[in-house]
């Protein structure tokens, strides 16, 4: 009896809110805990359970990133567990998948072991890790995939580079499958790209007077991958697809049976060539052409590409302030993502619905990587959600990021779909302040 009074102290209730349900919002009333979703209905009579007001915001479930980059252990001056977590909170996120070029790198049981152990004591959300698939990411030999898989540890990643030779992408490949883990490849031939390479080779390098990178650089090495993954089943996903010729590759391998997926950002889906202006606007793969981020939206509209990811990349401002030959690649992204796509592919172009972005932000991923319970809002499954703003417009202010990453080409623009809290196995880790958007 004491056990049952001590599990209602914790549930709480959430009321005057639009829960997103089979695609739509309606006015519902959710009950919760901890443990996870305990009840959706129009109205709920629990006098006992903590109420939160919703105030008329939109209640979606927690977002899901399968890209992203925390940076420690090893370069903890662009970005820490703590601090990048802060800011998957603060965008929504309530699960996000870490990549492994970290130092040390995890690429064995002992480094994953303590890895895990770093995520447990900072993360203020769910943090999944991926393993190498080489060991230090370096193409000479494949990681104890076995070993990692009894941990828990199921996806693998060199991202950052290629796997080098299709060789080393074979080995992997079949010791992937054994333990029915899935390759999630960074596709990139470094024999298409020449020193201080620095964005897409099109219009606007020559324009600049930089050194281009030719999509041929992505789809050339994804295409030898699909084609390794068709002779061995293994489970493949290819990571920030760039090139229409790569959503063409995509399209057919899965006309063919091959159990495989695609992922593409948030820039790549906003912004082509054309708008590079510094470094804030180099990432890899790069900003490709307007004919390219067609072909991108087309993928997901058409159900090509599986779903959204972001590739959150922090840097030092001192590293972005070098220029484009010389500043390393990327972009944060995980706090302005979905207000940035909800505002211009839902609210202004009418291109997505409000189910359709929300799926490929959350369920989709789910599904794809087989994370249980998670990805919408439904009875059984756990309490990760977020109150969001549908309405009202501010500006991205990236001296207000949590990230210590400020290297955002978004800075300034306007937009809606801000999220009002943030919660995670049923505890709010994120509420918003106004001083934010002051």
């Amino acid at each position: 009896m004491r056990h049952l009074i001590a599990r209602r102290k914790h549930m709480k209730l959430i009321k005057n809110g639009y829960l997103l349900l089979d695609n739509e919002l309606k006015k519902a009333e959710m009950l919760f805990d901890e443990t996870g979703i305990k009840q959706i209905a129009e109205h709920i009579d629990d006098t006992e359970a903590e109420v939160i007001d919703a105030a008329g915001h939109a209640v979606l479930p927690g977002l899901i990133d399968a890209h992203v980059h925390l940076r420690e252990p090893g370069y903890t001056h662009k970005e820490t567990i703590q601090s990048g977590t802060k800011a998957a909170a603060h965008g929504g996120f309530t699960t996000i998948m870490a990549m492994p070029n970290v130092i040390p790198y995890p690429d064995n049981v002992d480094t994953m072991t303590a890895y895990l152990a770093k995520i447990k004591q900072d993360a203020l959300v769910h943090v999944l890790p991926y393993a190498c698939i080489t060991k230090g990411e370096a193409s000479k030999e494949v990681v104890d995939m076995k070993g990692l898989s009894a941990m828990g540890i199921h996806a693998f990643s060199d991202d950052g580079v290629g796997v080098a030779t299709a060789e080393m992408m074979k080995q992997a490949m079949q010791a992937c499958k054994e333990v029915d883990g899935m390759i999630v490849a960074h596709t990139e031939d470094m024999r298409y790209r020449r020193p201080k390479a620095c964005m897409h080779e099109g219009i606007r390098n020559q324009e600049l007077h930089l050194l281009g990178i030719p999509s041929a650089c992505e789809y050339a090495q994804m295409k030898r991958d699909l084609d390794l993954a068709k002779a061995i089943g293994c489970r493949y996903h290819v990571c920030h697809m760039s090139a229409k010729e790569s959503v063409a590759y995509l399209k057919e391998y899965k006309a063919l049976g091959v159990d495989c997926s695609g992922e593409v950002t948030t820039h790549h889906l906003l912004l082509n060539e054309m708008d590079v202006e510094g470094p804030n606007h180099k990432m890899n793969p790069p900003l490709r052409s307007e004919e390219d981020r067609q072909a991108l939206i087309q993928g997901l509209l058409d159900g090509t590409i599986d779903f959204i990811a972001n590739d959150h990349a922090p840097h030092a401002e001192a590293e972005k302030q070098k220029g484009m030959e010389e500043a390393p690649f990327g972009i944060v992204a995980l706090e302005t993502a979905f207000p940035l796509l909800y505002t211009k592919f839902v609210k202004e172009e009418k291109r997505f619905t409000l189910g359709q972005l929300v799926y490929w932000m959350s369920e989709a991923v789910a599904k794809r990587f087989r994370l249980k319970r998670k990805g919408k809002l439904a009875v059984g499954y756990d309490a990760d959600f977020i109150l969001v703003d549908l309405e009202s417009y501010h500006k991205v202010d990236k001296d207000k990021f949590y990230s210590k990453g400020k290297n955002t080409p978004f800075d300034g623009v306007e937009a809606a779909g801000w999220v009002i809290q943030t919660f995670c196995n049923g505890t709010c880790v994120y509420e918003h302040k106004k001083e934010e958007f002051a």
